[in-house]
């Protein structure tokens, strides 16, 4: 299980890199980026991981431009070089850890190409450890995962349109995680299926303000009580500001809170500071991408041979688009405080 990797001087346990210091078949490490021009002209979301105890790395694009969800995605066998950070035409290149990074896509028979350098605005911020068990006391989830806000520079071509993205209002977020969460093909419930498992609500902002950032973070139960959460400013300077509870009054559409509603706006508090929150351009990014939400036996972690490359394009203008949109959201937002406007991410998952 040598890798060229184990000439470093990163181990963290008696096992070559290859081998993670956990067995748990739901091991991942992965990296995910959004990019957006500060409007709902398009919102562009990539993301790519690895599953070292399934064998299997994938990658995805998907891109949200008027009415219609386009996604590009890939899966390969993971060898035994975990420093590839390629999966067929997608790429990942760390130029300067933590501040650097290159995204690129190579996928035009598709219709999304794109090649993006990523230059952080401020520091990485390490967020709270996330970990949630199921009602035998089994972590399901066991992650780390530090935030950025930060720029991009560079071009997108969807369908042969071409963007040239300029790091003067082409900004975005992104996160690094590892650890444990639900991959690859479903396991056997055992006796959880007499254990239904309850309400995950999840709400997600980081945000970028004139002269600093922010990040909102809230996971709670049904009967309201908090899982994680996290309230802090972060200026490009280094220093964290952390500033308390961390609240929310939002307003959703018909739908209401759950899998197939939006949040149409709302305020956010993130200690005495608040928010109000206008989401602009939301796109389903568990539909088409591996998060599992679609039931198309695509999902992160699950073995699709030894290279697989597809797309997919829903017409969010027909019924059946429509229909298909419901699970995860990532929407292009504005945040204001008093006088200043701000542009980030706002998720949600309500299940």
């Amino acid at each position: 299980m040598l890798s060229p990797l184990d000439d470093l001087p990163i181990h963290q346990v008696a096992h070559p890199v290859r081998q993670p210091g956990t067995s748990d078949r739901n091991f991942y490490d992965r990296y995910y980026f959004n990019c957006h021009p500060c409007s709902d002209e398009m919102f562009l979301v990539m993301g790519m991981g690895q599953y070292p105890n399934l064998g299997v790395q994938d990658a995805f694009a998907v891109v949200r431009r008027g009415d219609e969800h386009r996604v590009v995605r890939a899966s390969r066998e993971l060898g035994r070089h975990r420093g590839d950070t390629s999966v067929g035409p997608f790429a990942v290149e760390v130029v300067e850890g933590l501040k650097t990074l290159r995204c690129t896509l190579d996928a035009p028979e598709h219709g999304l190409s794109y090649d993006l350098t990523w230059e952080g605005y401020v520091p990485a911020f390490q967020e709270p450890p996330h970990v949630d068990r199921n009602a035998n006391g089994r972590a399901f989830l066991d992650a780390c995962r530090f935030a950025q806000l930060g720029s991009w520079s560079g071009w997108i071509d969807v369908d042969g349109d071409r963007s040239e993205v300029t790091p003067d209002h082409w900004w975005g977020s992104r996160d690094r995680s590892w650890g444990i969460r639900p991959v690859g093909e479903p396991e056997a419930p055992g006796n959880l299926t007499s254990h239904p498992a309850g309400a995950f609500r999840w709400l997600y902002a980081p945000f970028r303000m004139p002269d600093h950032a922010l990040v909102f973070i809230c996971q709670e139960r049904d009967n309201g009580s908090r899982v994680l959460e996290e309230a802090v400013r972060l200026w490009p300077d280094g220093r964290v500001d952390f500033l308390g509870r961390a609240e929310h009054d939002l307003r959703w559409n018909a739908n209401g809170p759950g899998l197939f509603g939006l949040v149409e706006g709302g305020t956010l508090g993130l200690g005495d500071l608040v928010v109000q929150v206008e989401p602009v351009l939301p796109v389903h990014i568990g539909v088409g991408t591996g998060y599992g939400f679609d039931g198309d036996g695509w999902k992160h972690g699950a073995y699709q041979g030894d290279l697989e490359v597809q797309g997919k394009v829903y017409d969010l203008a027909s019924e059946p688009g429509r229909a298909a949109m419901f699970g995860i959201v990532d929407s292009v937002a504005k945040f204001t405080i008093g006088d200043q406007i701000g542009w980030g991410l706002f998720e949600h998952l309500y299940v």
